[in-house]
Formats: structure tokens, sequence, C-alpha cells
């Protein structure tokens, strides 16, 4: 499990789904503190204190990712965190809804520790989470 202090970036666009993460984190009694961007320019704005943006520090320990995000895709993003220096090492669940052979091997190409497709129900929505944090203990 993530230690209380750290924190996790949910790159997320879709109103409901943040609303959705949030629910499943606090029914797995998850409170680390979360931050929220919009877009993909918007996480590296955030992690690299830039644009107007207080810079998240220290790095979160998990970066939960959508791949449909405006403005730059989930496996831009990647390309670009990757190619930091500093962000490279960073943790990064992708959290999406597509089960596109090519956008999972894409996201693999940048080294993701998981892929996951959002589920459907909430119940296995939380479940889903669940195993996501489990992955930290």
């Amino acid at each position: 499990m993530l230690n209380r202090d750290e924190t996790i970036l949910l790159i997320e666009d879709d109103r409901v789904d943040i609303m959705t993460v949030q629910r499943a984190l606090k029914k797995n009694k998850v409170s680390n503190p979360l931050h929220i961007a919009r877009t993909g320019l918007e996480a590296l704005s955030m992690l690299r204190g830039e644009d107007g943006f207080e810079k998240i520090s220290p790095p979160p320990a998990l970066i939960l990712l959508d791949l449909n995000l405006p403005k730059m895709s989930g496996i831009d993003f990647l390309r670009e965190l990757r190619s930091d220096s500093e962000l490279k090492e960073l943790h990064i669940i992708v959290l999406t809804s597509s089960n596109e052979p090519k956008d999972r091997a894409a996201a693999f190409e940048y080294d993701v520790d998981d892929y996951i497709v959002k589920p459907h129900s909430f119940d296995e929505f939380t479940r889903a989470m669940a195993t996501i944090l489990a992955l930290w203990d």
C-alpha cells in the first residue's frame, strides 16, 4: 500500500470517471493526497511546476493515466514523460476505456507498470482499484 503521505496523480478528463476514481479510493480506504490533471499537458506542468502550476513535490508515487485525453494523448504524455530525466522513473498505471491491442502495446513500450481497462460497474471498478493498490503493498 502507498504510504499515507505519498501522492497519486490522476490524469483524466471525464468528470464522472474522476468522481468514480475518488469514490473507489475512498471505498478502499485510501486517503492519500490526490492531484487531478485534465490533460497530459496540464499533468506535465504540474509535475514540472510550469505554466502557473505548483510543482507536485515530492513527485507522485503513482500516476493513473487515461489514454483518451484532449490536447495530448496518453501515449504522447508517456513519450514526453519518459524522455524527461527527472520524471522518467515515475510509476504509471494506464486506466483507460481502450481495450485495443495497439494501445496496450504502445503503452507498454513506455514501461507502464500495468494496463487496466476501466470496468463498467462501480463494484468492478472498486475491485480494479483494490488490485492496483495491492501492487504497492
